[in-house]
């Protein structure tokens, strides 16, 4: 036998690789499969960790929020609870269901409410409320001035007289890990007691 050239003794070494063929490619249906879980599971990071859907019970919030609101709230994680914020929270022994409050005060400062007139005080100045429904004239159980603890919010309803909050001790200040997010567009409207909906509401909330 004669000897082998050098060229064949390349291709015995290393024999060339031989192309994928159609037959030998994922299937397509494979490719859809991987991107629809793969979608899922993005979905589900973002609505964990990111945002969330909630719908509003109740009228404690009118007139920003209305009953049946879909509200887009971000996560906490990402926003620290400022004064004027509305936020969502969960606390199972006030109520097991998500409820959603304005934010009127953070840790360390002092609230007064002047029943008689309706005035909110935060450290000594009167709040510019125009987002409020009425007056704040009813009292609770907690007892005025009140200073916030550290790592805990003081939070009102808009519609002051018809809102259980921070003025209860059912509720009372409200420790920001109770937090689940901060509500900041109204997607899909409520209907008012007409059963119209104002498509025009869509959009920031204050």
């Amino acid at each position: 036998m004669g000897q082998e050239t050098q060229t064949e003794q390349k291709k015995r070494i290393h024999p060339p690789r031989r192309e994928k063929t159609g037959a030998e490619a994922p299937p397509l249906w494979l490719d859809l499969l991987h991107a629809l879980v793969w979608s899922v599971v993005l979905v589900a990071l973002c609505f964990t960790f990111f945002v969330r859907i909630i719908c509003v019970e109740g009228i404690s919030m009118e007139p920003a929020l209305r009953q049946n609101d879909r509200v887009l709230v971000l996560s906490t994680l990402w926003h620290a609870p400022q004064n004027g914020d509305i936020v969502v929270f969960r606390k199972d022994s006030f109520l097991s269901e998500a409820v959603i409050k304005r934010i009127i005060a953070t840790e360390g400062q002092t609230v007064d409410i002047d029943f008689n007139t309706g005035a909110v005080t935060v450290d000594g100045t009167v709040l510019e409320e125009s987002y409020i429904k009425e007056p704040t004239l009813t009292a609770g159980d907690i007892t005025f001035p009140f200073t916030v603890s550290p790592g805990c919010v003081f939070v009102l309803g808009d519609n002051r007289n018809a809102s259980t909050d921070s003025r209860q001790s059912v509720l009372g200040e409200l420790d920001r890990r109770y937090l689940l997010g901060q509500a900041v567009c109204i997607l899909i409207p409520g209907p008012d007691e007409t059963g119209r909906t104002d498509w025009s509401r869509i959009g920031g909330v204050k």
